[in-house]
């Protein structure tokens, strides 16, 4: 019995997991070589479909590696190796590849199923944790996944060994995106639900602020002009438009903030020594996704971002509370 703190050595267990599952990864990667290279050839090489299957715990990983393929540009299904020889085997046309999945390389059920596959045409690809199994023998491309033990204490549970599959299967998946030059529009087209779908395939203009949602002053307007307007208008932020339209600066709530604090007499004020001149602006036809990285990807992040034309002139407010799922509006 162990006389130290239990839960120290849990933590230090899930500590172990993930770092011998890492390991696994890193081993699994400087492997990679011509048969991954063979296998996308392979996969390129036919106009159809990709077929994935796998038993057990690789059968959850078959299906992810399906989810992963369909989603970056190479149609893909599921066929489960037990139901395959009663009638699933109906969804192949002849030369549709199949990719194996098996940590052992041993199961009956996919032992059985390769004879079958052959009376298709179907090119025989294995994402195997052991590349001298029977079923290894019998491929036509093997990508090794084979693990120096799993992540469990027991060296039991199919941990490092599943993630290692996994891992493999999207590397698979990556290099045909790479292959077919697999864009971020086309990304979005087979992603239309959900937020990712939706920062792909919307534009600034359609989720920004604009006209008189959006609080608007001149560089000359009084503080407290600015706090009325920003009041009235509380989208956390309000443009500072110079003459003709063109925008000059930003004043946010945070912006505001500083300015009473920094001064004990605010009366004197105006909103150009308010503003932030030269803020991070972005155009009305940028995606989504454009805007939130332009938010995002800076040292301080910001939430809030006037949309501008190219000629410079203010057009609305875009917050990083449009963009997110929910917050649309039609």
């Amino acid at each position: 019995m162990s006389s130290g703190n239990p839960k120290e050595e849990w933590l230090a267990a899930a500590r172990s997991a993930m770092e011998i599952e890492a390991a696994s990864l890193e081993c699994a990667a400087g492997r990679l070589g011509g048969e991954l290279v063979r296998a996308v050839d392979v996969i390129l090489a036919h106009p159809g479909k990709v077929v994935v299957t796998g038993i057990g715990k690789s059968g959850h990983i078959a299906r992810k590696i399906v989810a992963t393929l369909c989603s970056t540009g190479t149609a893909s299904v599921f066929l489960h190796p037990a139901e395959a020889v009663h009638g699933d085997l109906g969804i192949y046309t002849p030369g549709d590849p199949t990719v194996l999945i098996s940590k052992n390389g041993t199961s009956a059920e996919l032992l059985a199923l390769v004879p079958l596959l052959r009376e298709f045409h179907s090119p025989l690809i294995g994402i195997l944790g052991n590349s001298t199994s029977p079923l290894a023998a019998q491929l036509d491309v093997l990508l090794d996944a084979s693990v120096e033990r799993e992540a469990d204490p027991n060296n039991l549970a199919p941990t490092a060994s599943a993630v290692t599959a996994l891992a493999m299967g999207d590397a698979l998946a990556i290099a045909l995106m790479r292959a077919r030059n697999f864009t971020p529009e086309e990304f979005g087209r087979f992603h239309p639900g959900g937020q990712l779908g939706r920062n792909l395939r919307l534009t600034v203009r359609q989720a920004m602020h604009s006209g008189e949602e959006v609080a608007s002053v001149a560089p000359d307007a009084s503080l407290k002009e600015v706090i009325i307007a920003m009041t009235r208008r509380p989208l956390g932020a309000a443009c500072v438009v110079g003459p003709g339209g063109a925008l000059a600066g930003i004043i946010t709530d945070g912006d505001l903030r500083r300015a009473l604090t920094s001064h004990d007499d605010i009366r004197g004020l105006r909103a150009q020594d308010a503003m932030t001149c030269t803020p991070v602006t972005i155009g009305p036809e940028a995606t989504l996704a454009e805007a939130l990285e332009r938010m995002e990807r800076r040292p301080s992040q910001i939430s809030v971002l006037p949309v501008t034309d190219e000629a410079g002139l203010a057009l609305g407010l875009l917050r990083i509370h449009d963009i997110f799922l929910g917050s649309h509006r039609s």
